[in-house]
């Protein structure tokens, strides 16, 4: 009877659940170790099934990184609600990107050690999400920075400023997220609170205006 269940499962279940198999093994075996027989006996389906609907072990990896960054997106978007002060907007979104990739390991090992490691066109993808994930925080932080500052900088310099720690905070929550899945005992909560402590110091004061300024010499 499985068999038949199986024969009959519709195209889209039966693709995701050949996404799932494959995320699991590049996430665990890295792209180059992973086998198309591995991931066909890991969905439960027979390889040539998988080439058909994924025509290469490349557009396979291709298929899965996009899907894991969707996956990720979305999670930091609903995750933030525009009504809460600007500290609970920033807490709210890291809470959500930590505890989506604590609870999808495999996914964002795919994303930030495989895709990066293995050249163009994987490369790009995750480039791309990382670019949607530095623009919302951006507008995050200048939200923050209309609601903190009376007397606005200069809108060039504000718009440096913004930029530069949007870059920063997504670049140490990746690096964050890497540490937290591979160290036993932290919780996507404790990571969260780690980043938001060391940024909400820094975001704070600048927005009250207390910036650190570099010596002049």
């Amino acid at each position: 009877m499985g068999a038949v269940k199986n024969k009959r499962m519709p195209r889209a279940v039966r693709e995701q659940q050949m996404l799932d198999a494959a995320v699991r093994t590049f996430g665990q075996r890295g792209y180059r170790a992973a086998s198309m027989d591995e991931i066909a006996d890991l969905a439960g389906v027979s390889k040539p099934l998988v080439y058909l609907y994924l025509n290469s072990k490349e557009d396979l990896f291709t298929a899965c990184i996009r899907r894991e960054a969707a996956a990720l997106t979305a999670a930091v978007r609903a995750g933030v609600h525009p009504g809460l002060p600007a500290d609970r907007q920033l807490w709210e979104g890291l809470r959500a990107f930590f505890t989506h990739t604590a609870q999808n390991p495999d996914g964002w090992a795919v994303l930030h050690l495989q895709a990066r490691t293995h050249g163009e066109p994987f490369a790009a993808e995750v480039t791309a999400m990382r670019e949607e994930l530095v623009a919302f925080v951006t507008q995050l932080i200048a939200v923050a920075a209309r609601e903190a500052h009376r007397d606005p900088p200069p809108a060039e310099r504000a718009e440096h400023e913004v930029a530069g720690l949007a870059e920063a905070l997504v670049g140490a929550a990746e690096s964050l997220a890497a540490w937290a899945n591979t160290t036993p005992g932290v919780s996507a909560r404790q990571a969260a609170a780690t980043l938001m402590n060391f940024a909400w110091a820094g975001l704070g004061n600048l927005m009250d205006g207390r910036a650190w300024a570099p010596p002049k010499s």
